[in-house]
Formats: structure tokens, C-alpha cells, sequence
């Protein structure tokens, strides 16, 4: 993702929650700023953007270039430089953060960072060739335990499925399945699947014309009892009414999802 000088683009596009962190390859002096509810993260060149449930607004007042790395719903999990600090922490600790990757980290020795933001520029096809190269051997070292697996089976089936169905179908109880997720992903079902939700329905009206949406319709679509539900849920979400953002469609959906990755 890039924005040229002189560039005329929304200059606070705002990110939906999201339950995947994302690694952001950025140059090492180029500034980042993440507004949430009630604090700013401000830092310079690559960070992790970790599962949020808030809305963030970015600032894009300045030229950038970003790289995005999208890993699924609980992959930090099993991934090794994640192990040790899941151990001490509780997985819920890393969401709503954003942390920046210091210049000693393997990872960022690893994947050499700038040259691949140059080579993103020059050759994009030939930098997702590198990526591979490069993280493949980093994503072999990962460690699947018995709630990690659970995990992964619960969201094969989660945006289907109802949460109080899932136990019976993984041959679980569900309690059992709550805990593990919850260990996993730092979130519980519900927020997950609320999460996942939003995402389809804001792209679902994001790809329509405004005389094309059928908002009472569009409530059913996507599991809502009725259309005042989903006026609350936005409203919570998001802060807008879908009058409202139906006419600011201001929201940017997976900004930083151009390349996903996983432990799977």
C-alpha cells in the first residue's frame, strides 16, 4: 500500500475490527500513528498490528509505503517468537496493541526489511517469491498443542455454525472449546464471530450503490433479528448509523491484508 506526494486520498481512513494481526513492513523512519478509543500508538517503520476489537482511524496525512502481512485468526499462537511471551501473558494482552519490531529482532533480520519494501515497488510478484522464501522455514518451527488444533477446526466452522452447536460438532464440550479459543485467539466465539460478521456486511455494502441497499434486508443477510439490531451494532461498532456511513463509507476494509499467512 502506497501513497504518492501531492496524493488526494481520505486522509483518516478508519480500520473495522479485526480478529488477524497483521506484520507492517514500513521503511525504519517512516512514522505511524493508530488512533483507538481512548490512546494513540505512535512509532517509527515496522510493528505488528495485533487483533483488535476497536475501530482504529490511521493518519495518512503523509506519503507512505507499507508492506502487509495478514496472518489468520490465532496464528500468533503457535508461531515461535510468540511462545514465550503467550507463556507469560495472557493471550488477551496483545489486543489493541501495536508493537514495533526493533531492529535486533530475528524476525526483522530475517526478512530484511527495506529491501523488501523496495522490492514491493519494483517487482511485487518477485517480493511475495522472497516472502515465501524467507518465512517458510520461520513458519515450520511452529508448534500446534491441542487447543491451537481445536481452535483451527472451531473456525472452519464459526461464521456458519451456531456458537452453541460447535462443542457437539468438534466432539467437544463447550465449555472446553470456549476456554481453548479463548486461550488461542484472546477473544471469546462471540466476538470472533461478531467480528468476522461485520467485516462481510460493511464489504457486502461497500460493493453497492446506495439505491441498491435494502437495510431490512440486508439485517436478515447477515443474522440480525431486525433492522433496529443492526442499527445498535453498528452504532457500537462503529459509531455510525448505516445512514451514516452509508454516505461516508469512510471505513477501510483490511488495509493491510494484501498478503496472509498462517501456521497452517
Amino acid at each position: 500500500m502506497k501513497k504518492k506526494p501531492n496524493a488526494e486520498s481520505y486522509p483518516f481512513p478508519k480500520l473495522n475490527p479485526d480478529p488477524c494481526a497483521h506484520l507492517i513492513i514500513s521503511p525504519k523512519n517512516q512514522r505511524y500513528r493508530y488512533d483507538f478509543n481512548s490512546a494513540a500508538s505512535i512509532g517509527l517503520g515496522s510493528h505488528w498490528l495485533y487483533p483488535h476489537q476497536q475501530t482504529i482511524a490511521l493518519d495518512h496525512t503523509n506519503p507512505f509505503v507499507h508492506l502487509g502481512i495478514k496472518f489468520h485468526t490465532g496464528a500468533l499462537y503457535s508461531l515461535p517468537q510468540f511462545l514465550k511471551q503467550v507463556a507469560l501473558l495472557e493471550q488477551s494482552m496483545l489486543l489493541d496493541q501495536v508493537e514495533e519490531v526493533a531492529s535486533g529482532d530475528g524476525l526483522h533480520n530475517l526478512l530484511a526489511l527495506d529491501e523488501l519494501i523496495t522490492l514491493a515497488q519494483s517487482d511485487p510478484n518477485n517480493c511475495v517469491e522472497q516472502l515465501d522464501t524467507k518465512l517458510t522455514p520461520w513458519l515450520k518451527l511452529c508448534s500446534e498443542d491441542k487447543h491451537s488444533e481445536l481452535t483451527r477446526q472451531a473456525l472452519k466452522y464459526l461464521d456458519n455454525t451456531p456458537i452453541s452447536d460447535l462443542g457437539e460438532r468438534l466432539f467437544c464440550s463447550q465449555r472446553t472449546l470456549e476456554r481453548s479459543f479463548q486461550r488461542v485467539t484472546g477473544m471469546t466465539l462471540k466476538q470472533c464471530q461478531s467480528m468476522n460478521r461485520l467485516e462481510a456486511m460493511l464489504e457486502y455494502i461497500y460493493q453497492r450503490d446506495s439505491d441498491a441497499l435494502d437495510w431490512v434486508d440486508i439485517a436478515f443477510r447477515f443474522g440480525f433479528s431486525d433492522q433496529p439490531h443492526l442499527i445498535r451494532h453498528l452504532k457500537k461498532q462503529l459509531g455510525l448509523t448505516p445512514k451514516t456511513y452509508e454516505k461516508e463509507r469512510g471505513l477501510t476494509i483490511d488495509v493491510y491484508g494484501g498478503i496472509t499467512a498462517s501456521n497452517d
